[in-house]
């Protein structure tokens, strides 16, 4: 009896030190993000005298006006935000059409197919050739479609969702042969359905690369209207290091251009819906991430 009461008392000792660590370990986690965005409410002579900090010695708006007074902006977030949806969407749709045939057992030269994305992994025909037939041959200049089309399919994606496919027992879909469904029916309605948790995650990662695109907006977009966030942002960026450098090269003393708590609040602003999306789909990428783990 004795013994038992031992043990109950040792668990929940071993549970509390557990739930002490996460918390800990969550305070860790979540020190940058809030002296990010303490830092980026204050000013940046604050910063220069006493370094960044919990809470702002002197709160201030500077550097959100600068970014936010730009009408620009919110052309940019919603350019950001369709190309991501629409992007996502798309995506998963391609990569789970290549990657549901080629875990199928019955498909001729799989193998051949899967080397050659595999192919794509390791070897890339390089940036003039890509600028070449996305401007020359494709006529993709000045599109939105520029940023969404050539980042449909990523290899490492797909054989995730292959890997996942191939875990699924082979049963289901036998079954639903014997009652008369083709690959499309199984695949949507019985494949997709039970692969929720692996497309989250998948997903997650398509959506975090359409969020982040700046790059091609660099080399493909002159129409600012058509200009992503993140692109916007580093031109406002560069022309607030510019303004800074023209100021102290013609020794203007007395000004300041907030360029280091602009740069922590263009973080903020555009880390933020990221941020506030990931409770939502976070049971469904942790389950997914533990199935990929278990079933390998």
């Amino acid at each position: 009896m004795n013994l038992e009461i031992k043990e109950g008392a040792g668990d929940r000792l071993l549970l509390i030190l557990m739930y002490a660590s996460i918390a800990v370990f969550a305070l860790i986690c979540l020190f940058p993000f809030v002296t990010v965005l303490s830092s980026s409410l204050t000013t940046e002579t604050s910063i220069q005298a006493y370094g960044f900090q919990l809470f702002p010695k002197a709160f201030s708006l500077e550097a959100y006006q600068l970014l936010l007074k730009n009408d620009t902006i919110y052309k940019s977030y919603g350019v950001t935000i369709f190309i991501t949806v629409v992007g996502t969407i798309l995506a998963m749709l391609v990569t789970c059409a290549m990657a549901y045939p080629l875990s199928l057992r019955s498909l001729k030269y799989r193998n051949h197919i899967a080397f050659y994305v595999f192919f794509t992994m390791l070897f890339h025909g390089g940036l003039v050739s890509s600028y070449i037939l996305i401007t020359k041959y494709l006529g993709m200049t000045d599109s939105i479609w520029v940023l969404i089309l050539p980042s449909l399919l990523n290899p490492f994606n797909m054989f995730l969702m292959r890997n996942f496919f191939k875990s699924i027992d082979e049963s289901l879909a036998e079954s639903a042969k014997m009652d008369g469904a083709n690959e499309i029916y199984i695949m949507f309605r019985i494949m997709i359905p039970i692969s929720l948790p692996a497309m989250a995650a998948v997903g997650l990662f398509y959506a975090l690369a359409f969020w982040n695109k700046w790059f091609e907006a660099m080399l493909y977009i002159r129409n600012e209207d058509l200009f992503p966030l993140q692109y916007l942002i580093k031109r406002i960026l560069d022309s607030a290091d510019f303004s800074r450098e023209l100021a102290q090269n013609i020794n203007l003393t007395e000004y300041t251009t907030p360029t280091l708590t602009t740069r922590l609040a263009a973080t903020i602003v555009t880390i933020g819906p990221i941020i506030f999306l990931y409770p939502f789909l976070q049971k469904y990428f942790v389950k997914g991430l533990l199935i990929g783990a278990v079933k390998g």
